[in-house]
């Protein structure tokens, strides 16, 4: 089969750009592993997600259930249980070979659109030693457990990092009767968002250790116990630690975006988002016709913002533009995407979005364009966990700045 753009991952980043492709008359494809679309979103339960989109507060599913909905509507081919196992360019686009229960199947599109979102760090990626004991899991498999398949998977819980999943099921894992003995962050200072330390561990008297990880697990069958200990600035543990009893270990060390299909068109990776480097319309910098969107293209705070950009490319993949991409260059941001700006297609507003290295209780960013400063935007209480998103009208010719620098 034929189409205009294919879209691989049925998360909300794939289905906002499958709509906002169909939307302008392509022929779209969604190509989805799971049985059902709605990515990561089916087990999330907890509510906040669509402020921004919506105005209201949606729990995941219902947020998934919109797009999935509006894919029906528009009448968008979509395949479930189905894995990609290869793609690869051929003149005119790209090849994509898949197999799932009904055969081996192989479609050509002009565009694809990357939507693969991001895996979890697992335990033995942050050293923790010991045997394989049942009970150690990471944030989203303990998630999944417990909100879709309705089972509790321990009864006395420590927690690893405390990244915005790790918090939220502190508190889902309290709410059905479990106790959290406590979330342990290694860094000085909390990884998840502000908001979630407030709500999730505050409210319930969780107790947060900063600077503290976990280096042991005890058990055979079954984890009975972590050992916990300080963490000088190098992040190496100090002293013997403390044993901590407990028949779950929760780990929430951090999300990797999952490109691997990237790889296999040869595109590199960006080594601070491990995602492509792309312009303000989510395509690939070195391949014409390649979109990278959601946490496959660096990870996101807000399921808001994670559509938002997938508009921005399904939009784009309807329309052919000569390109002329230059650099962004970047001083002061731990990163920032889009890395590129197409100066021959600078729309109304061009969105960035970017994380700071450090705490700064005042920031400010500015915006240079063929050298002059053509706007500034300032900041309160800037920390590394919490994105920030800035859009700017401007029109350059040869080159764009970003600065990030501490507003005095």
């Amino acid at each position: 089969m034929n189409y205009g753009v294919i879209v691989i991952g049925g998360g909300p980043a794939g289905l906002k750009a499958a709509c906002s492709a169909a939307e302008k008359g392509l022929k779209v494809l969604i190509i989805e592993r799971e049985a059902r679309l709605g990515g990561i979103l089916k087990q999330c339960v907890h509510d906040g997600f669509g402020v921004i989109r919506f105005g209201e507060k949606l729990t995941g599913p219902e947020y998934a259930y919109r797009d999935v909905s509006e894919v029906k509507r528009l009448g968008i081919e979509y395949l479930t249980g189905t894995f990609v196992t290869d793609i690869y360019a051929k003149e005119g686009g790209y090849v994509v070979e898949t197999t799932s229960a009904k055969g081996l199947r192989s479609d050509f599109s002009e565009k694809i659109v990357l939507a693969t979102g991001c895996r979890e760090r697992t335990p033995r990626q942050v050293n923790i030693h010991g045997t394989r004991p049942a009970g150690v899991l990471t944030a989203g498999a303990c998630q999944n457990f417990v909100n879709l398949k309705g089972l509790l998977p321990g009864k006395r819980v420590v927690i690893l990092g405390s990244g915005d999943i790790g918090l939220i099921m502190a508190r889902r894992l309290t709410l059905e009767g479990a106790k959290v003995i406590g979330v342990y962050e290694a860094k000085p200072s909390p990884s998840g968002l502000q908001r979630n330390i407030r709500q999730c561990l505050d409210d319930f008297g969780i107790p947060l250790h900063l600077q503290t990880t976990v280096t042991d697990v005890y058990g055979q069958k079954r984890v009975e116990a972590v050992r916990v200990s300080r963490v000088d600035e190098a992040m190496n543990p100090v002293g013997e630690g403390e044993i901590v009893e407990c028949d779950l270990l929760v780990v929430s060390v951090g999300l990797i975006p999952e490109n691997e299909l990237a790889e296999k068109l040869g595109l590199t990776l960006d080594p601070a988002t491990k995602g492509i480097a792309v312009d303000q319309y989510m395509m690939s910098a070195e391949k014409e016709g390649v979109y990278a969107v959601g946490n496959a293209l660096h990870v996101h705070d807000l399921v808001d913002y994670v559509s938002e950009g997938a508009a921005l490319a399904g939009e784009d993949a309807a329309r052919d533009r000569k390109r002329n991409p230059v650099k962004v260059d970047v001083s002061g941001p731990a990163y920032v995407v889009p890395q590129y700006i197409d100066v021959s297609a600078i729309g109304e507003k061009t969105v960035f979005y970017l994380r700071s290295p450090r705490e700064m209780a005042r920031a400010k960013l500015m915006l240079y364009a063929d050298g002059e400063l053509v706007a500034e935007k300032r900041f309160r209480n800037v920390k590394p966990p919490e994105m920030i998103r800035a859009s700017f009208k401007f029109t350059a010719e040869d080159s764009v700045t970003l600065r990030l620098e501490e507003d005095v």
